[in-house]
């Protein structure tokens, strides 16, 4: 990969992301998915797991390796009700550096493997950190909707944040 400046960098996988999504992923996690879902942790990287099992939910940074990229700037995601937004104001796969982020409930840890809740990453994914998600250092009491506009289109945008498949 190369930064802005045109440096090339390297990003190694620290293990794998697996799950019944094969050939399609939910556009957000779902806690209560159905299927096995767990991170396999690279075993040389097994130390790094200590206490996390203490946390309840965690940070799930990974490389979008199956997304087909445009890298457009200009998007119209599915719930902008048909409005254009820049790729960075969006939750778009298509990025320009396709970096995915999810948060997961951690259900267990059992040696190198994490049994994590529903994550919206194909199986196979390959993952390249785990951080631990705090509650008053990660939820902001202050946070809002941005350019989403709750009022005129509530009940489309629950069924986004909830990740429920409909039609648009």
């Amino acid at each position: 990969m190369n930064d802005v400046s045109g440096n090339l960098f390297v990003l190694n996988s620290i293990g794998i992301i697996h799950s019944p999504n094969k050939n399609k992923a939910p556009h957000q996690t779902l806690d209560n998915d159905q299927g096995e879902f767990k991170i396999v942790l690279d075993k040389k990287f097994v130390k790094g797991l200590h206490l996390l099992d203490n946390f309840n939910y965690i940070y799930v940074i990974y490389y979008l390796d199956k997304v087909m990229r445009d890298n457009k700037m200009i998007i119209s995601p599915p719930w902008a009700n048909q409005q254009d937004v820049g790729v960075f104001a969006s939750r778009s796969p298509n990025r320009p550096n396709p970096i995915g982020i999810s948060v997961v409930k951690v259900k267990k840890i059992i040696d190198n493997i994490i049994y994590i809740s529903g994550i919206d990453a194909f199986d196979g994914t390959p993952l390249l950190d785990i951080k631990p998600y705090i509650d008053q250092l990660d939820a902001k009491s202050d946070a809002n909707y941005g350019w989403v506009n709750k009022e005129d289109n509530e009940n489309h945008l629950a069924l986004h944040i909830q990740g429920i498949p409909h039609k648009h």
